[in-house]
């Protein structure tokens, strides 16, 4: 495409302190979040007729790090198909040549509200519960992935008013790992694992104590371990779980033992102390959900020590889970993900900004006029999915990495199951 057919394909719009240069397909944009990853807009899509949210990576090419990030995201977001994890509708990048590269858009499904809003809400045992089982579904379409979060929250799962849900982001990259006494408090860490705290090896069910946090917050409408630092998050869990056994110290690293031994140590409350029946929901005759199962959920998904944790799988089969229980949402076939290394591989800025302009360039080649081309073959179904919603009155929150995205009322949550 020549330079000046492309420069007419796009236009210029200031959103809060940011600038988004946009195809002009998409139109009415409006801010709906930001955070450390990038600021997030609605707009409407005039090719595919549907609302969408176009998200900017901040300063993609800043660092290591920050490059390292956006490639795993764009990635993995090509790949992973589940009606649990949003879908990747377009990606494009306004600069014309490699060397002027600098921006990254990536077009995503709109959704109405984040689970910050929904936790305010009182829900009953069915849309408790079925939000929960959605999680899993999605957790266990990454797991089978390889795709292991470790840094799941409320901010970073979005809903629809239909009870809907759908995991937005792909969590830490392995790299980003790192043990209690080291790294200074960046973003919210309030339902990171023990493991991850204390930078521990870790198993696929790191993602279930995030899923207990954020259940336990659904329960009562409130932080269940609101660390102010990790040494302070730390202090939390152990307060009310209890210090864990020697058996669990043992697993630590001499220096991270040193501090958890040297700490006060605390006896913990029981299950129903920490969640009495006061704070569920009645239970129910439809769905014969009640709050003892709720609980016994929890007990199995708040444990310090990994090896003692439900699994996502056990989690599944747990009755307050398993009434929602569909093969072939459960079983959904994995994502293809040609990158083995993806979490291992280690580049200069300027590597990770080719690789990353590739991609794109991929992807603009696939997706002319709207329209998805070549492989891969499953984002399809993501493209044509709810192509009828062409109303631009969502109800619509979309936050980024941190949990500072702008509120809007979700409106009631209908549970369609």
């Amino acid at each position: 495409m020549n330079r000046n057919k492309r420069e007419k394909e796009y236009y210029s719009i200031d959103v809060g302190d940011s600038t988004f240069t946009v195809l002009k397909r998409y139109q009415n944009l409006r801010p709906i979040g930001s955070g450390a990853q990038g600021i997030v807009c609605s707009a409407y899509d005039h090719v595919l007729e549907r609302n969408v949210a176009i998200k900017k990576l901040s300063r993609p090419f800043q660092n290591q790090t920050h490059a390292k990030r956006a490639y795993r995201e764009l990635v993995l977001m090509k790949c992973v198909n589940h009606k649990n994890i949003i879908g990747l509708l377009h990606v494009f990048t306004p600069q014309k040549t490699l060397e002027e590269f600098q921006d990254v858009y990536l077009v995503m499904e709109l959704m109405d509200a984040n689970l910050c809003q929904v936790i305010q809400m009182e829900l009953d045992h069915e849309r408790l519960s079925y939000l929960l089982y959605q999680m899993l579904c999605g957790i266990k379409h990454l797991h089978a992935a390889g795709i292991i979060h470790r840094d799941l929250k409320p901010s970073n799962i979005v809903v629809k008013s239909d009870c809907t849900l759908k995991i937005l982001d792909f969590g830490l990259a392995r790299t980003a790992a790192t043990g209690l006494l080291m790294t200074p408090y960046v973003v919210t860490r309030y339902y990171r694992a023990p493991e991850v705290i204390l930078g521990m090896g870790y198993q696929a069910n790191v993602d279930v104590w995030s899923v207990g946090c954020i259940m336990a917050e659904m329960v009562r409408g409130s932080v269940l371990f609101p660390g102010t630092d990790h040494i302070d998050q730390w202090n939390k869990v152990i307060e009310q779980l209890g210090t864990p056994s020697q058996e669990f110290l043992l697993k630590l690293n001499q220096s991270v033992r040193t501090y958890v031994e040297n700490r006060p140590r605390y006896a913990g409350y029981s299950f129903e102390k920490l969640f009495p029946d006061v704070l569920f929901p009645a239970d129910s005759d439809h769905n014969k959900l009640k709050a003892s199962q709720a609980r016994d959920l929890l007990s199995q998904m708040l444990v310090i020590d990994a090896s003692k944790r439900i699994s996502v799988d056990e989690a599944l089969q747990h009755p307050y889970i398993s009434v929602w229980f569909d093969p072939s949402e459960v079983e959904a076939p994995p994502p293809a993900i040609n990158d083995k290394q993806l979490d291992e591989r280690e580049h200069t800025v300027d590597e990770w900004k080719e690789l990353i302009y590739k991609e794109v360039m991929d992807w603009e080649e696939r997706t002319k006029n709207g329209l998805i081309r070549g492989p891969p073959a499953s984002l399809g179904a993501a493209v044509s999915n709810d192509s009828h919603e062409s109303s631009t009155n969502d109800v619509s929150s979309m936050s980024t990495d941190t949990d500072s995205s702008q509120e809007t009322s979700a409106g009631p949550l209908r549970c369609c199951r």
